[in-house]
C-alpha cells in the first residue's frame, strides 16, 4: 500500500498525473484533516451509521432464524433456493424503481436496499451450515426426544456458529456497499452522497477524502467482526 501510494505521488510530483482528476496522497491527507477539523464529515458519518446500524440489526434479527429453518427443513429449502439464488445473483439496484414505488425516497428505502443487500448472503451461510450439520448432533437430539424448538437454539445455533460469523461478515460489508448504493441514488445526506457531490462539483480532494473515511469504516467493521469470529470459533479449528 506504501509503495502505491509513493508511485501515485511521484507521478504527481512529474506531472504524469492530472491532479484535478486524480487528486493526490497528500492532498487527500490535507483534506482529511480539513474534514474532520471542520466537523464537515461528522453529519454524513452519523447518517451512513444510523441507516447501517438499523439494517444490520433487522438483517440479523431475521437472517439467524430463516437460515436455521431453512437449512432444517429439506421442504422450505427445496422450495425457497431458486428464489433466493434469483435474488442474490440480480443486482438490487435493477430494483430501485419497484423499491421508490413502495417505500418513497426516505430512510425507510434505504434501510431495505441494506437488509436486501446483507440478509442474503447471512441466510445462504446459515442454510448450508445447518444442512451440513454432524449426523451425531441430529441422532443426539432425536434419541434424547429434544423438542424441536430447543433443538435450534440447544444444538443447531452453536454447532453453526462459525457459519453464522462468517455469514455476518460477508453480510457487513455487503450492507455497507448497499448503504452507499442507496445514498447515491435515494439521499440527500450520507458518505455516499458527500462523495457524489463532491466529484459532481470536481472537488477531487474531498471526494477521495470521504472514500478514504468509507475505506476506514469498512476495514473496522470487518476488523470488529473478525475478533468475535476469532473469539467465539476457536474451537471450530479443532474439530
Amino acid at each position: 500500500m506504501l509503495i502505491v501510494l509513493a508511485c501515485w505521488q511521484l507521478c504527481v510530483a512529474l506531472g504524469l498525473v492530472d491532479v484535478t482528476f486524480s487528486s493526490s496522497p497528500l492532498r487527500i491527507a490535507v483534506a482529511e484533516v480539513e474534514l474532520f477539523g471542520s466537523g464537515e464529515i461528522y453529519p454524513a458519518l452519523a447518517a451512513t451509521g444510523n441507516e447501517l446500524l438499523w439494517g444490520l440489526l433487522i438483517t440479523f434479527v431475521l437472517g439467524i432464524p430463516i437460515g436455521l429453518v431453512l437449512g432444517r427443513s429439506t421442504i422450505l429449502h427445496d422450495m425457497t433456493e431458486p428464489i433466493v439464488n434469483v435474488l442474490y445473483s440480480v443486482p438490487y439496484v435493477m430494483f430501485l424503481p419497484i423499491i421508490i414505488f413502495w417505500f418513497g425516497i426516505n430512510n425507510v428505502s434505504r434501510v431495505v436496499i441494506i437488509i436486501w443487500a446483507g440478509i442474503l448472503p447471512l441466510v445462504i451461510n446459515i442454510t448450508a451450515g445447518v444442512r451440513n450439520l454432524a449426523h451425531d448432533y441430529t441422532r443426539v437430539a432425536t434419541v434424547f426426544c429434544t423438542p424441536r424448538l430447543k433443538f435450534f437454539y440447544v444444538v443447531a445455533l452453536p454447532a453453526t456458529l462459525p457459519y453464522i460469523l462468517a455469514g455476518i461478515r460477508l453480510a457487513v460489508g455487503r450492507a455497507l456497499v448497499g448503504a452507499i448504493v442507496a445514498e447515491l441514488f435515494l439521499a440527500s445526506e450520507g458518505l455516499g452522497y458527500y462523495v457524489q457531490v463532491q466529484t459532481s462539483n470536481f472537488n477531487m480532494d474531498s471526494a477521495m477524502a470521504g472514500i478514504v473515511v468509507l475505506a476506514a469504516v469498512a476495514l473496522l467493521l470487518n476488523w470488529g467482526v473478525r475478533r468475535v469470529e476469532r473469539r467465539f470459533t476457536h474451537w471450530s479449528g479443532a474439530q
